[in-house]
């Protein structure tokens, strides 16, 4: 066989195995990964009312699976407030440093399996790429995942800076994911692990598989309800192998 052919045909065979591949996992962040005590919706309240001088209507809202971007806006709606630019960019430079300070004095707690599931991940022969996506905004997600010390662990991922709905925020994630490998991934390449109805949908939109925990926002029953590829009630349950290998 002449050189060339055959490394054509390595080539060929290479990229059929790692077609087989998961190769890129993506994360949603409150519920999934940690908890914060509830110093996201506690930081959100704090702004409302020092900034925009408005309480009333915010405890009836639902803040699980939905993005930042759309909850400010929800509430804007609610009391009237003009939803510009300058309100949501005041809101977002108040938002976070009440929510830094809130973290430092409050509790992050890591949800149980996450940190032996990320480990499993890149212990793996050919470990996927790990990303967030998320409805918080960047910044908010870097605090939040900084103070739980796992930031560093996320190569890429899509935030609510990217869109306000989180269909969009999944396609910049995967976009992101794929120039990173350095090809378009299809979507069973990527997965996505999160514990709402929001996360199950939102890698539905992008073709991927999903992963649902019963860690945060929804019961354990009505995840399975929805009927994602694997449903648990946290990564203690499921091996990295399974997710990343198909």
């Amino acid at each position: 066989m002449q050189a060339g052919l055959r490394i054509d045909l390595l080539r060929a065979v290479w990229v059929l195995i790692s077609a087989r591949m998961v190769r890129l996992v993506l994360f949603d962040i409150d519920g999934t990964l940690l908890h914060t005590g509830g110093a996201g919706v506690n930081a959100f309240a704090k702004v409302f009312e020092t900034e925009f001088k408005a309480i009333d209507g915010f405890h009836g809202m639902k803040f699980a699976g939905r993005t930042d971007v759309s909850l400010v806006r929800e509430f804007f709606q609610l009391h009237q407030i003009p939803p510009s630019t300058e309100n949501f960019a005041r809101f977002f430079e108040r938002y976070v440093f009440w929510l830094d300070e809130m973290l430092r004095h409050g509790k992050t707690v890591i949800c149980p399996g996450v940190l032996e599931f990320i480990r499993d991940l890149k212990a793996l022969p050919e470990p996927p790429v790990l990303g967030l996506l998320t409805g918080n905004i960047r910044l908010g997600a870097e605090i939040k995942l900084r103070q739980a010390q796992i930031w560093d662990e996320f190569e890429t991922g899509g935030f609510a800076d990217d869109h306000e709905l989180r269909d969009q925020i999944a396609v910049a994630a995967r976009d992101r994911g794929s120039r990173l490998i350095g090809r378009e991934l299809s979507g069973d390449e990527v997965v996505v692990v999160g514990d709402t109805a929001h996360d199950i949908r939102c890698g539905r939109a992008i073709g991927a598989k999903v992963l649902a925990v019963a860690t945060g926002g929804a019961a354990y029953a009505e995840l399975v309800s929805h009927q994602p590829n694997w449903v648990v009630r946290d990564l203690r349950d499921i091996r990295a192998e399974e997710v990343a290998e198909r």
